[in-house]
């Protein structure tokens, strides 16, 4: 049998936003499954320092959403997330961890929002949807408790810099489509807003993103995407916001060393090995799948493996996925996520090391196109923000 040829590959996935983008001259490449804005004629640099310095918008459309409805709903979540929901969520508030296999390896990464009692909004990752959709039906949840899949019906917006308050709040202000007031705008992070429209579509505003800057996402009927979008932009414009693309993303969520499903969660790999392991409650009851898994990890000394972060000591190409790591002259591991960083001016990047090198302070050599490069294991994050910043929550990575 011939191989497939491109034409036999099923079209690619265009969010409301796709119009927009082509407008505005974006690059589209893509992701996932999905024709997406790499960047747009400013080009990656520019976007990723308007962010860190002002805002950017972001269409994150191509993500997923299920919502869950009922009182016996938490609990059920609770059986399959790795975070504790019963003690840590409440509504109007938002909570990251995983969707694990019984090995304990990382199915899906994703916040849980609670936007009024019983009632939650559940965001996946975009190369997800299916098989999170899937596996949850296979674990049903009880009578009385409503799960469905609305990714079709949302369009969905990241809107994140340090300017992103003003921006939703001018945007409010001006009832740009968006109907929420000023004192429901989410005051901390992690925080969620909620409207609902005659027939109960629910519409989200939460104070949450994926840059390690301050910031919200939007997630509003699909019908209502491009008019927001070009609201948005209009109203934020005086504040400096400009439409970011992946590549941003894809940099910015790398210098604060924020995972991507899978490029740095993978079903073999489990919380504990990424450092992750304070999404991850060990102790909760009932157990969630995984959990025994993560436990016995743990009692027996811990990964051998661990996500560390680095950063390269000289100039030169930017490091790749799957560029060999060495170390004492030997190949220890290879890059996970890799590239230039705009606000430090270097290499950086991720690799699951053993977990003795594994280390802050720790030499390696990474071969860039057959040369060997020095680099060093750094804490994380990579990027620390002015100590005026506020800390963002964390969110569920897009992959």
């Amino acid at each position: 049998m011939s191989s497939p040829s491109p034409s036999d590959s099923p079209p690619l996935l265009r969010t409301p936003l796709h119009g927009a983008h082509e407008q505005r001259n974006a690059r589209l490449v893509p992701f996932a499954g999905w024709s997406m804005p790499v960047q747009y004629p400013s080009g990656i640099v520019a976007e990723h320092r308007a962010v860190r310095a002002a805002a950017g918008i972001f269409d994150i459309s191509h993500m997923g959403e299920f919502l869950v409805r009922g009182a016996g709903g938490r609990a059920w979540l609770d059986t399959l997330f790795s975070n504790n929901l019963a003690t840590k969520l409440t509504p109007g508030a938002s909570l990251y961890g995983f969707f694990l296999n019984d090995d304990g390896g990382v199915i899906d990464d994703l916040i849980v929002y609670e936007y009024r009692a019983d009632e939650f909004l559940l965001v996946v990752n975009a190369s997800k949807i299916a098989e999170d959709f899937a596996w949850l039906t296979t674990h049903p949840p009880p009578a009385g408790v409503e799960l469905t899949n609305r990714s079709d019906a949302y369009a969905a917006f990241a809107i994140q810099g340090p300017r992103a308050p003003e921006i939703i709040a001018a945007w409010c202000a001006a009832d740009a489509g968006g109907a929420f007031s000023a004192h429901e705008i989410p005051a901390k992070h992690g925080g969620v807003a909620a409207k609902f429209s005659s027939d109960g579509f629910v519409t989200i505003l939460a104070r949450t993103g994926y840059t390690g800057e301050d910031g919200f996402e939007l997630f509003l009927p699909a019908s209502l995407g491009v008019k927001t979008f070009d609201e948005l932009l209009r109203v934020g414009a005086p504040f400096g916001l400009v439409p970011a693309g992946l590549g941003a993303r894809d940099t910015l969520r790398l210098e604060v060393c924020y995972p991507l499903n899978g490029s740095d969660l993978f079903p073999d790999r489990t919380p504990l090995a990424a450092g992750l392991g304070f999404f991850v409650d060990l102790n909760k009851e009932p157990a969630f799948r995984g959990r025994d898994a993560l436990r016995r990890e743990k009692e027996s000394g811990g990964p051998r493996e661990k996500l560390a972060a680095f950063r390269v000591l000289e100039k030169g190409p930017p490091p790749r996925a799957h560029y060999p790591i060495f170390h004492d002259g030997q190949q220890v591991g290879e890059i996970a996520s890799g590239a230039h960083s705009p606000s430090l001016d270097c290499g950086i990047g991720l690799a699951y090391l053993p977990a003795a090198i594994a280390r802050p302070g720790e030499r390696i050599e990474i071969d860039v196109r057959g040369r060997r490069c020095p680099a060093i294991i750094e804490k994380k994050p990579l990027y620390r923000r002015p100590p005026a910043a506020t800390d963002p929550a964390m969110h569920a990575p897009v992959g």
